[in-house]
């Protein structure tokens, strides 16, 4: 009788304590269960360790795989919540300056800084191009003339959609005529002085002293599918990892070029150089065969695997060459033949500083010579080399190349002395419009340079404009580097003919 009467009273005095266990696990339970619903729907940081904390669920934008109903959601993918623009940094005192090369921004532009750009202007410009793009309220239209050289003007028309993408909203109104070709086509010749006439702005990837044309970002930062060379931002990894693989004093320590050389007679004279039984101009050229490396699936064609000597060549082609910023790269010192053409960001290098310039008359003598002086100054060529692949990496990554964009757009569009109308032929472009139709490396390229959300930091501050004698100066100072090398280079033949 006293046993069960102790084991009622244990009975009784435990009911409470199950009863706050039960309660206890029930609500670990919930809550559990309501973090994992919430980390699933994308409401909830989780981590077992910090704890958790409520947040609010960012909608960015996916790659259109889904393109059979692309048609339906053309117009959610590319928009933004009023939450994504607070995304951006409003405190201009942590806003960064522009590099130096967007001050030419303003120099491309003078030519209409007095008179503007009228609807006359714009409608001269189509005679050479490809495309009529116009930037209505965000939104971008494309009027196409006829069809560039490969996917030039699909992968630059893609940039323009990223860039919206990256600073949506910002963009202002604006119409512009693109020419996808090589060559600059406005010759200021035919314009300066000349009051019946008025140059047409257009739009290109590079342009030379002698002209007018406006340089743009070129297709390939986006992917240039034709010849498998990946988005800037994967290339650029993939070169620094190559960078690694050997170091610099463990170069072959001659100067390297792989290429087309029968664009223009100036790289078939570039293979005068190359080693022979007869002479060693310190150099190493081969030819490269884009046919057979389609073939081979550009197998020995990879950018990364080609940072292996200490001195690399940048010679233009039939203009200025997109080889350019994957040579210098390449911590090696960039041995960069004297150029007719420029493309928007090498206004920003200096030679000596960031390359080493190379007489165009006189190829053979000069990279002697180069690779000579390099061999002897080992740690300054070194230097050279690893200035000018830092320039790349730091100053033409691909938020000052969407900087670049924005700049330059809206600098033109204040120009612009009528208001712009979307054609009724027109098509929008969106990500659905252009990713959908995309198959193989093409489709890869564009889902991997995709904008998945607006930037974080608002554009770099522009830069002003060069007061004439400034201008005037760096041109001056650079000239005088390039006379001084052109010195060094005289006097090391004099010496050497001197020799007994």
């Amino acid at each position: 009788m006293q046993m069960n009467n102790i084991a009622k009273q244990r009975k009784t005095v435990s009911l409470p304590g199950k009863s706050i266990m039960k309660a206890t696990v029930f609500i670990v339970a919930s809550l559990f269960i309501s973090a994992t619903l919430l980390h699933f729907l994308g409401y909830l940081h989780f981590n077992v360790f910090a704890g958790f904390k409520l947040i609010t669920k960012t909608n960015e934008p996916k790659f259109p795989y889904r393109c059979d109903v692309a048609q339906n959601q053309s117009h959610q993918t590319h928009h933004y919540s009023h939450n994504s623009f607070s995304r951006l940094n409003p405190n201009r005192s942590q806003q960064t300056t522009c590099p130096s090369y967007f001050r030419w921004i303003h120099e491309d532009l003078r030519p209409w800084k007095e008179t503007g750009i009228t609807r006359r202007m714009v409608e001269e410009a189509s005679r050479t191009a490809h495309f009529r793009l116009v930037i209505r309220n965000g939104k971008a239209y494309v009027k196409r003339y006829k069809k560039s050289i490969q996917t030039r003007a699909d992968f630059t028309l893609w940039g323009i959609v990223q860039l919206l993408r990256w600073y949506p909203g910002k963009l202002p109104d604006l119409e512009l005529m693109f020419d996808a070709d090589d060559r600059p086509v406005v010759r200021s010749v035919d314009f300066i002085g000349q009051r019946d006439k008025e140059a047409p702005p257009v739009f290109r990837y590079c342009s030379d002293d002698a002209s007018l044309d406006i340089v743009f970002p070129d297709w390939s930062f986006w992917g240039w599918a034709e010849v498998n060379v990946k988005p800037w931002e994967k290339s650029l990894e993939a070169i620094k990892e190559g960078n690694n693989m050997t170091q610099w004093e463990d170069r072959v320590a001659y100067a390297y070029w792989r290429g087309n050389p029968y664009v223009d007679p100036t790289r078939g004279d570039l293979l005068k150089c190359n080693v022979s039984e007869h002479e060693d101009w310190n150099t190493r050229l081969y030819v490269q065969d884009w046919d057979k490396e389609s073939k081979e699936g550009f197998k020995n064609s990879n950018l990364e695997n080609q940072c292996t000597h200490r001195y690399k060549i940048y010679i233009e082609g039939w203009a200025w060459s997109v080889s350019e910023k994957y040579i210098m790269a390449c911590d090696s010192m960039t041995l960069y033949v004297k150029p007719r053409f420029y493309d928007f960001y090498i206004r920003g290098m200096t030679p000596l500083q960031h390359y080493w310039p190379i007489r165009d008359d006189s190829k053979c003598t000069s990279l002697k010579f180069a690779v000579h002086w390099g061999n002897t100054n080992v740690h300054k060529a070194r230097e050279i080399g690893e200035m000018g692949s830092r320039f790349i990496r730091e100053e033409v990554n691909m938020k000052y190349v969407y900087d670049y964009m924005f700049h330059l757009l809206t600098e033109y569009a204040k120009l612009l002395k009528f208001k712009p109308e979307v054609p009724f032929d027109a098509e929008e472009i969106t990500p659905d419009s252009m990713g959908c139709p995309a198959t193989e490396r093409w489709r890869d390229f564009m889902a991997e340079s995709m904008v998945m959300s607006p930037s974080e930091e608002s554009p770099c501050e522009m830069l002003p404009p060069y007061d004439p004698l400034e201008l005037k100066e760096v041109l001056e100072r650079k000239a005088n580097l390039t006379r001084q090398v052109e010195l060094w280079e005289d006097q090391y033949f004099q010496d050497l003919t001197k020799k007994p």
